[in-house]
């Protein structure tokens, strides 16, 4: 019997409207393809740093939002998150949340997780 492979190459791309269940269906799709895919191990950091960025599109923006993911090469995904603010979030190049803030360490999980962001 003749099986079927996935590409070894992919990409998907979701749009989301501007709900608060989108960090959850974002997460959700994500972890599908990355299983799909054979990149289960990859799916708990890709997950949390895609689920803070959908999340500050949800919070700091008034429309929807979209995410892309794809294989870049072996062991790696690449996830990217639009919004429809076009300004760069200031905390990407600040220190992030105070020690005792109950929010915004989103972008500070980004940059310690992820290999490469910007």
């Amino acid at each position: 019997m003749a099986t079927v492979s996935p590409p070894q190459n992919w990409a998907y791309t979701l749009q989301l409207p501007r709900s608060a269940g989108a960090p959850r269906i974002a997460r959700v799709i994500l972890r599908a393809a990355l299983d799909h895919h054979g990149m289960e191990e990859l799916a708990e950091v890709a997950e949390l740093l895609t689920s803070e960025l959908v999340t500050n599109a949800y919070l700091h923006t008034d429309g929807p939002s979209s995410v892309r993911m794809r294989r870049v090469r072996e062991g790696r995904v690449r996830v990217s998150v639009w919004d429809t603010d076009p300004a760069i979030p200031a905390s990407f190049g600040g220190a992030g949340a105070g020690p005792d803030a109950e929010a915004g360490r989103g972008l500070l999980l980004v940059r310690l997780c992820a290999a490469n962001w910007g």
